[in-house]
Protein backbone atom coordinates (compact mmCIF):
# COMPACT_ATOMS: atom_id res chain seq x y z
CA UNK A 1 0.00 0.00 0.00
CA UNK A 2 1.12 3.21 -1.27
CA UNK A 3 1.61 6.18 1.55
CA UNK A 4 1.44 9.93 1.04
CA UNK A 5 4.77 11.09 0.24
CA UNK A 6 6.71 12.98 3.03
CA UNK A 7 6.32 16.71 1.12
CA UNK A 8 2.56 15.96 0.87
CA UNK A 9 2.43 15.11 4.78
CA UNK A 10 4.61 18.10 5.58
CA UNK A 11 2.08 20.46 3.28
CA UNK A 12 -0.81 18.85 5.46
CA UNK A 13 0.63 19.76 8.54
CA UNK A 14 1.71 23.37 7.93
CA UNK A 15 -1.43 23.85 6.46
CA UNK A 16 -3.46 22.47 9.53
CA UNK A 17 -0.75 24.54 11.81
CA UNK A 18 -1.58 28.15 9.71
CA UNK A 19 -5.40 26.92 9.91
CA UNK A 20 -5.34 26.43 13.80
CA UNK A 21 -3.09 29.28 14.65
CA UNK A 22 -4.91 32.31 12.47
CA UNK A 23 -2.03 32.67 10.47
CA UNK A 24 -3.25 30.92 7.10
CA UNK A 25 -3.36 33.65 4.21
CA UNK A 26 -2.78 36.53 6.46
CA UNK A 27 -3.31 39.58 4.01
CA UNK A 28 -6.68 37.84 2.63
CA UNK A 29 -7.83 37.03 6.37
CA UNK A 30 -6.55 39.95 7.95
CA UNK A 31 -9.13 41.05 10.99
CA UNK A 32 -11.09 37.61 10.09
CA UNK A 33 -11.87 35.87 13.13
CA UNK A 34 -12.45 32.47 11.67
CA UNK A 35 -11.47 29.94 14.03
CA UNK A 36 -15.15 30.47 16.05
CA UNK A 37 -17.04 29.52 12.83
CA UNK A 38 -14.58 26.88 11.28
CA UNK A 39 -15.29 24.92 14.76
CA UNK A 40 -19.11 25.78 15.57
CA UNK A 41 -19.87 22.91 12.75
CA UNK A 42 -17.75 20.03 11.55
CA UNK A 43 -18.49 20.58 8.19
CA UNK A 44 -16.98 23.68 8.07
CA UNK A 45 -13.58 22.86 8.47
CA UNK A 46 -14.45 19.87 6.02
CA UNK A 47 -15.10 21.92 3.36
CA UNK A 48 -11.74 23.74 3.82
CA UNK A 49 -9.80 20.61 4.12
CA UNK A 50 -11.41 19.55 1.12
CA UNK A 51 -10.98 22.39 -1.27
CA UNK A 52 -7.04 22.53 0.18
CA UNK A 53 -6.72 18.36 -0.51
CA UNK A 54 -8.59 18.88 -4.22
CA UNK A 55 -6.32 21.93 -5.14
CA UNK A 56 -3.42 20.55 -4.35
CA UNK A 57 -1.10 18.83 -6.79
CA UNK A 58 2.04 16.35 -7.01
CA UNK A 59 3.89 16.01 -9.38
CA UNK A 60 4.88 11.80 -10.34
CA UNK A 61 7.66 11.72 -7.13
CA UNK A 62 5.37 12.39 -4.40
CA UNK A 63 6.38 16.42 -4.04
CA UNK A 64 3.97 19.21 -3.84
CA UNK A 65 4.22 21.72 -6.64
CA UNK A 66 1.11 24.38 -5.47
CA UNK A 67 0.96 24.37 -1.58
CA UNK A 68 0.55 27.87 -1.84
CA UNK A 69 -2.80 28.09 -4.28
CA UNK A 70 -4.30 25.66 -2.26
CA UNK A 71 -4.11 27.48 0.73
CA UNK A 72 -5.11 30.51 -0.73
CA UNK A 73 -8.49 28.56 -2.23
CA UNK A 74 -9.52 27.50 0.96
CA UNK A 75 -8.50 30.94 2.37
CA UNK A 76 -11.00 32.08 -0.29
CA UNK A 77 -13.64 29.89 0.91
CA UNK A 78 -13.19 30.84 4.69
CA UNK A 79 -13.48 34.99 3.73
CA UNK A 80 -16.31 34.24 2.12
CA UNK A 81 -18.17 31.80 4.89
CA UNK A 82 -17.17 34.69 7.49
CA UNK A 83 -17.76 37.21 5.13
CA UNK A 84 -20.82 36.66 2.75
CA UNK A 85 -20.04 39.73 0.85
CA UNK A 86 -16.56 38.50 -0.17
CA UNK A 87 -16.53 37.53 -3.90
CA UNK A 88 -14.27 34.68 -4.55
CA UNK A 89 -12.30 35.14 -7.64
CA UNK A 90 -12.41 33.18 -9.76
CA UNK A 91 -15.56 30.91 -8.52
CA UNK A 92 -15.11 28.11 -7.45
CA UNK A 93 -15.47 24.77 -10.08
CA UNK A 94 -17.40 22.18 -8.58
CA UNK A 95 -14.37 19.69 -8.66
CA UNK A 96 -12.77 22.18 -5.97
CA UNK A 97 -15.60 21.52 -3.33
CA UNK A 98 -16.50 17.96 -4.08
CA UNK A 99 -16.39 15.84 -1.39
CA UNK A 100 -14.18 12.51 -1.03
CA UNK A 101 -15.54 8.84 -0.38
CA UNK A 102 -18.46 8.06 1.00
Amino acid sequence: MAQLSEDVRASLRFFAFYLANGTLDMELLDGVDYKPALMEFGSTLEMVFTIYTNVLEVDETGRVINDGDAQIRAAQWIRHYCDPSYVVDPPFQPWETELAGP
